[in-house]
């Protein structure tokens, strides 16, 4: 099968510059579609699913190949290859900051800049360095979802959105996260808040923006800080949105700060 399937590939947009949007843990390709009618006219926009994820074929999903980020690095690389895609614009939120921090140091001539939305190398905690979470706290947050992934979706993805105020978006990341294969979603959620990618952060050249949200619980902003300096050619932008997800919380300030990087 090949990657345009495997991952569910959607395109829209007029423009000849491709724009890669990857979405985070829980999440599928819908969670842009605030963000991508700002770029249409400018861009080709691709979409895509993270095998596991969305609609993406969860027959080709391989616990050895995804026990790292990498073999999700590896899928983007695919689609880029089988799409001939050269200086692209690859726009990452939470977990797909890094793997697309991974893709571009692999096959830098492949994108000309990253939008780096709430990304974290590291989750937990150590010596120095301030991931947000001790690795008691990951180890807890593993096992409630071990144990109970349907229960730990709905007390979690509210957390993770923030905006209480608005409970339809703490709804709406639930009910993602509950579409999901409980098993794969597991193993995911493993990958994810174990994996440690600080050392990663100096190999990239690529130009990148990092989008920091205020009071996010996921990525706080002592690691947008981290990011920021270990990656050599990168800005830094502190958003007034708070929580996780500015790309449902906030498009229009997420655009306008895209807009002015790009």
């Amino acid at each position: 099968m090949n990657a345009l399937k495997r991952n569910n590939v959607k395109f829209t947009g007029r423009g000849k510059k491709v724009m890669l949007f990857s979405h985070g843990y829980g999440c599928d390709q819908n969670m842009w579609r605030l963000i991508t009618p700002a770029f249409q006219d400018d861009y080709q926009i691709v979409l895509y699913d993270l095998v596991g994820s969305g609609q993406s074929d969860t027959s080709a999903y391989s616990r050895a190949k995804y026990s790292s980020l990498m073999g999700y690095a590896v899928d983007v690389l695919e689609i880029c290859r089988e799409l001939d895609v050269r200086d692209a614009i690859f726009v990452g939120h939470s977990v797909s900051a890094m793997i697309g921090v991974l893709a571009a140091i692999a096959e830098p001539d492949r994108f000309e800049k990253l939008v780096l939305i709430g990304p974290s190398p590291c989750y937990i905690n150590h010596d120095d360095y301030v991931g947000g979470f001790s690795r008691e706290d990951i180890d807890g947050l593993l096992d409630s979802l071990d144990s109970n992934y349907l229960g730990w979706s709905s007390a979690m993805a509210p957390v993770i959105m923030g905006n209480p105020e608005r409970p339809e978006l703490g709804e709406e990341l639930t009910n993602s996260f509950c579409r999901t294969d409980p098993e794969i979603a597991k193993h995911f959620a493993r990958v994810t808040f174990l994996s440690d990618n600080r050392a990663d952060l100096p190999k990239l050249k690529t130009r990148s923006l990092i989008l920091q949200c205020s009071q996010d619980v996921i990525a706080p902003e002592s690691v947008g800080e981290y990011v920021r300096r270990n990656l050599a050619n990168s800005r830094l932008v502190v958003m007034k949105a708070t929580g996780h997800c500015p790309n449902l919380s906030a498009p229009e300030e997420t655009i306008a700060a895209m807009k002015t990087f790009l």
